[in-house]
């Protein structure tokens, strides 16, 4: 009976765990920015993820990398 009960305790323990250490994990976003009408890389422009409170900008080639959580 009580090991039973201490293998689903243990159990959910490392679930709770696991999940954790997954949400706490950074995340990298990378893209282009392109005008519509040509394609054209956009340079300057400001990139935030929702709901993140930085941002970055696009480089010369329009290209970008933001990290988020």
């Amino acid at each position: 009976m009580f090991t039973q009960q201490l293998k689903k305790v243990t159990g959910l323990l490392l679930l709770v765990l696991i999940t954790q250490v997954s949400l706490a994990q950074n995340k990298v976003i990378t893209g282009k920015v392109t005008d519509a009408r040509d394609g054209t890389p956009l340079q300057g422009v400001t990139v935030a993820a929702k709901g993140n409170r930085t941002g970055t900008q696009t480089d010369a080639k329009g290209a970008f990398q933001s990290f988020s959580r």
